[in-house]
């Protein structure tokens, strides 16, 4: 079957530059705490050193998950069932993906992810392994509206939300996005997000802060992309990489820290920073079971199943869709 067709819903200018990245680019460096949306990590550079890093030994999330997928097939297939279509929000690694898709026996798998490169490739090499698979990748922010394949309307969905990226957002922020896919998905749908657990600050920080400076790579290449994009001069080696564990808010933060005084232009407008100021560029929220729970019923998913790896802590929890009472 192969991959059927590729629906683009990213909004472009005459040049070809994302409208939403440029916005949130000015936006994010005019506020007094400088911060740009991790989404826009993901071009084809920094989706190819994501997936370096998922490989290091300092991050544990992708054994975990890996490990989780393999060891419990058997009951995933058993609670999700035959037939059902993969909705995977961001596009699906060479070792995730596969290990799920073999346990369900699904009906299509629609990969969603804003980096259009990243998408065309992984998409490809998994309906070279599964070439019986209805593969319908769809270029689009996961975090935005999606229209999903027209081919998919009448299938049970599964969503798929691995590696815990629902951490990336604000509490806010992931409640509307499991709002969103919960009424995108519709009734009879469930959703398997993995989730990573609270624990030691020294592993934490370590696996944001490895000791190959991969990660330093993947959070300094966002300031390459709008140099490249956006007819940037940013100077680059003038940024350090940042990795700190935020306990108020129960995060992980990354941040671009300025070396020095710097005056840089962005698309024609120019911009300073002090020495010691940053650009905050990523969260990553690690969530207690009581405290996941809340978030998936808060997003309209009620949790059903939870298969937890003890060391280092991570989960994978399978929801299924609340049902949407009218009001009395």
């Amino acid at each position: 079957m192969g991959v059927v067709r590729q629906l683009r819903q990213v909004d472009a200018d005459d040049s070809g530059i994302d409208i939403a990245f440029r916005a949130d680019v000015h936006a994010g460096l005019s506020q007094a705490q400088k911060a740009i949306p991790a989404r826009w990590f993901y071009d084809a550079t920094g989706s190819a050193l994501f997936e370096d890093i998922t490989g290091l030994p300092e991050y544990y999330p992708t054994r975990s998950e890996v490990a989780l997928l393999t060891r419990h097939a058997r009951e995933l297939a058993a609670a999700i069932g035959p037939g059902r279509a993969v909705v995977e929000l961001g596009s699906g690694s060479s070792t995730k993906t596969p290990l799920l898709l073999d346990a369900i026996a699904p009906g299509a798998y629609v990969p969603v992810d804003i980096s259009g490169d990243f998408l065309r490739d992984s998409a490809a090499a998994l309906s070279a392994r599964f070439p019986d698979l209805p593969v319908y990748p769809v270029e689009a922010d996961f975090t935005q509206p999606v229209a999903l394949p027209r081919e998919i309307c009448g299938l049970p969905k599964l969503g798929f939300f691995p590696g815990s990226t629902i951490g990336n957002m604000v509490a806010r922020s992931a409640v509307d996005l499991l709002r969103h896919w919960r009424g995108a998905l519709g009734d009879g749908a469930l959703m398997l997000i993995g989730v990573d657990r609270i624990k030691d600050i020294g592993t934490l920080e370590r696996a944001y802060d490895d000791s190959a400076g991969v990660t330093a790579a993947f959070n300094l290449n966002l300031l390459e992309r709008i140099n490249r994009e956006l007819g940037g001069t940013i100077p680059v080696a003038n940024f350090d990489h940042r990795a700190c564990w935020n306990d108020v808010h129960a995060r992980i933060e990354m941040h671009l820290v300025a070396a020095c005084d710097l005056d840089f232009i962005v698309d024609g407008r120019s911009y300073t920073m002090a020495k010691g100021e940053t650009i905050h560029s990523e969260n990553s929220h690690k969530y207690g079971p009581r405290d996941a729970s809340l978030l998936l019923r808060a997003g309209g998913w009620t949790p059903i199943a939870a298969w937890d790896d003890v060391d280092p802590a991570f989960a994978l929890i399978l929801a299924e869709a609340t049902e949407v009472r009218a009001a009395p």
